[in-house]
């Protein structure tokens, strides 16, 4: 079968890539073409866009790449007709995959979505798109059923999170030969996660290093993101107690004693690699108005929102600065505070199921498919 799978950011990439090892392995023949990265380019299949050409990030981002954004949409249009694939696999990324997704229902493309769009968090509404658009809904997060199927009437259908099998099936770290190939001393690590995007690790990288000299027998080591170049993050690296290393986020965290964190997937995964962990926010001022208006969770992290209380540490916005990451972090380091942060994560561990969503998915699809 021909499968036209989107993507449009790295943790659709990590989590494509995994659905698209397991559809090759229950379809010998599968001839998939996709939007998404590096780790889905290394699992086969043909790339026709790069995330890096879709990430923009807030509202004021994407009003300014609006033309961008709208030739993106025509060129996937024509990529789609010209492809004809039996289903079209949508991976979050919602403003553009519910576009794509209306277009081609028309048509008669079956629609599949993996990872749900966040419509519990804003933009409700779009609940009705959803079911007039998507043939199938697969979830991720546990109360994600209980939001469409009890609140809105849809089925769908709950398989578990990839990300534990990303971390499962991971290339297992020698803590001490990783730490000498990336020229790292004794000391224990603070992981810095400031994100994939340029607007955000601007934004959150200066903030986050300014505890750097508040910390002399730690040792803090950037987490460069796979879609920028090393040029990028040169001008963030004046510190002598500051490394970096690129594309290793989770050798990063298998040795991690703490860690700051952007607000996103990241969070999940440091808590899902027993890392404690203080979660950082900070977005332009206009989409940080907006935002503040429209989204009325409690919690901006992964980690809270599925434990449905205060697990880990949120700084947001002007919340977001040296005195408050300095007073976090030194509990991160505390004996007591770090024992029962990590009784948590045991019990978050437990609510997201166990390994095989990847596989669970790649077989439904299958099977709805035939």
């Amino acid at each position: 079968m021909k499968y036209y799978i989107i993507a449009g950011e790295a943790s659709g990439d990590l989590h494509g890539s995994n659905l698209m090892k397991e559809l090759f392995k229950k379809d010998p023949h599968a001839d998939i073409r996709f939007w998404g990265g590096d780790l889905m380019q290394a699992a086969g299949g043909t790339l026709v866009k790069h995330y890096r050409e879709l990430a923009f990030m807030g509202f004021a981002e994407v009003v300014q790449n609006l033309r961008t954004i709208l030739n993106n949409i025509k060129f996937c249009k024509q990529d789609i007709l010209s492809f004809q694939p039996d289903v079209i696999i949508f991976i979050d990324y919602p403003g553009f995959n519910m576009r794509i997704a209306k277009w081609a229902k028309e048509l008669g493309i079956k629609t599949h979505y993996y990872i749900s769009p966040q419509i519990w968090a804003w933009k409700e509404n779009r609940i009705k798109a959803i079911r007039r658009d998507v043939d199938h809904m697969y979830i991720i997060l546990p109360f994600e059923k209980n939001f469409y199927e009890n609140k809105h009437n849809f089925a769908v259908e709950f398989v578990g999170h990839p990300l534990i099998d990303a971390i499962h099936n991971r290339e297992k770290t020698d803590p001490e030969a990783f730490k000498k190939e990336h020229g790292l001393d004794e000391r224990p690590v603070i992981a810095l996660l400031p994100g994939s995007r340029k607007q955000e690790i601007i934004k959150m990288l200066s903030v986050m290093l300014s505890v750097t000299d508040d910390f002399p027998d730690y040792q803090f080591v950037i987490a460069g993101a796979p879609s920028q170049e090393y040029s990028f993050y040169e001008p963030f690296l004046n510190n002598s107690n500051v490394k970096f290393i690129s594309n290793k986020t989770y050798g990063l965290l298998s040795i991690a004693y703490a860690a700051l964190v952007t607000s996103g997937t990241a969070t999940l995964e440091t808590a899902l690699f027993k890392v404690p962990e203080v979660v950082c926010y900070k977005g332009g001022w206009i989409s940080y108005q907006i935002a503040k208006r429209i989204i009325t969770l409690k919690y901006i992290s992964l980690v809270n929102l599925i434990m449905d209380k205060e697990v880990v540490k949120e700084l947001i916005q002007d919340d977001f600065n040296k005195k408050n990451i300095r007073e976090e972090l030194q509990k991160l380091l505390t004996p007591e505070y770090r024992r029962n942060l990590l009784k948590q994560y045991d019990l978050l561990e437990e609510r997201l199921g166990g390994i095989g969503a990847s596989e669970k998915t790649a077989s439904l699809i299958i099977k709805h498919l035939t």
